[in-house]
C-alpha cells in the first residue's frame, strides 16, 4: 500500500477516536452553538430593550431627535456586550482582548479622528439642540428639514423630497440657519417703477394689496416706504410680517398681486434695458480700406 495513503487513513483513524471525539468534538461543538445561541438572543434583546427605551423616552415626550440618537448609542452598547459574551463563552480571553483593543485604540483613535469628531459634534446637536425634527434650517451647505440625528451623520431631507447625509462636524462647524425656529417672519420685497410714475399713488396700490390680506399680521404693522433711489428705477421696500408656515404663500401672492395691480393702474416696472447705436461708415473709408 502507499505509504501516504497508510498515513491519510491512520489520520483520520485517530479524529474518530473515542478521546478525540469526547475532549475535543462534542465541547467545541457545544460551545460555538452556545456562542451562536448567546448573540442571537443576545441581539433580540438588545433590540427589544432599544425599543423599550425609545417607547418610554416618546412617552416622556422628548425631542424626536434625542430619542432617536439615545436608542443607536444603547444598542451599539447592548450589541458590544453581546459580542464579549460569546467571545468568552468560546474561550477567548476578552480581559486580555479588552487590553489589546485599549492599546490600539490610540492608533484607531487617530486613523478615525474624523468619525470621532463628527460623534462629538452630534452630541453637541444633541445637548443644545439649535433644531428638531420639522425645522426647515440651512447647515453644512445644505438647506432642508432634518429627519434624524446618527451617530455619525445627519439624515436631512431638501425641499424637491432628496435626501441627503451631512456629517455631524459639517454642520457643527458652520453657522446653523433655523427658519423655523420663530413663530413669526419677516417677508422682505422690493418694488421698482420707474422715475415718471406717482410714488404716492404706488404706495397706496401696495399698502391696499398688503392690509387686505388676512394672512398679514398686524403686529408688528407692515412697513412700505421709499427703499433706494436707483440708476434707473425708485424701489419700495414693502416689510409685511406673516405666520412662519405662511411665509413662502403670502410671499409669492404678494407678488403676482403687486404685479397685476400695477399693470392695471399704469405703474411701470422698469427692466435692464440696451440701446444699439449704428453708425454707417463713409463709402470713402470704405474703399479705402
Amino acid at each position: 500500500m502507499d505509504p501516504v495513503s497508510t498515513f491519510q487513513i491512520e489520520n483520520l483513524a485517530a479524529l474518530y477516536q473515542p478521546g478525540f471525539i469526547d475532549a475535543y468534538l462534542i465541547p467545541w461543538t457545544i460551545r460555538i452553538l452556545t456562542a451562536a445561541a448567546i448573540w442571537f438572543v443576545g441581539k433580540w434583546v438588545a433590540d427589544k430593550l432599544t425599543g423599550l427605551i425609545r417607547q418610554v423616552m416618546t412617552r416622556a415626550k422628548l425631542d424626536t431627535m434625542l430619542v432617536a440618537f439615545a436608542g443607536n448609542i444603547i444598542n451599539t452598547a447592548l450589541l458590544v456586550v453581546v459580542i464579549i459574551a460569546a467571545l468568552d463563552h468560546l474561550g477567548i480571553p476578552t480581559t486580555s482582548m479588552l487590553a489589546v483593543f485599549g492599546a490600539a485604540g490610540l492608533a484607531v483613535a487617530l486613523a478615525l479622528k474624523d468619525s470621532l469628531g463628527n460623534f462629538a459634534s452630534g452630541v453637541m446637536l444633541i445637548m443644545f439642540r439649535p433644531f428638531k425634527v420639522g425645522d426647515f434650517i440651512e447647515a453644512g451647505g445644505i438647506s432642508g428639514v432634518p429627519e434624524e440625528i446618527r451617530i455619525f451623520h445627519t439624515v436631512m431631507r431638501t425641499p424637491d423630497n432628496r435626501q441627503i447625509t451631512v456629517p455631524n462636524g459639517q454642520i457643527t462647524a458652520g453657522a446653523i440657519i433655523n427658519f423655523s425656529a420663530k413663530p413669526t417672519r419677516r417677508i422682505d420685497l422690493v418694488f421698482g417703477i420707474s422715475y415718471g410714475d406717482d410714488i404716492r399713488k404706488a404706495k397706496a396700490i401696495i399698502e391696499g394689496i398688503v392690509t387686505a390680506d388676512e394672512r398679514v399680521l398686524t403686529d408688528p404693522a407692515p412697513l412700505i416706504a421709499l427703499g433706494e433711489l436707483a440708476d434707473s428705477s425708485v424701489n419700495i421696500n414693502v416689510r409685511p410680517w406673516v405666520k412662519t408656515e405662511d411665509f413662502w404663500p403670502v410671499r409669492a401672492d404678494l407678488l403676482e398681486r403687486v404685479k397685476l395691480a400695477f399693470d392695471e393702474q399704469g405703474i411701470t416696472i422698469p427692466f435692464p434695458q440696451r440701446d444699439l447705436h449704428l453708425h454707417e461708415v463713409p463709402r470713402t473709408l470704405k474703399s479705402a480700406a
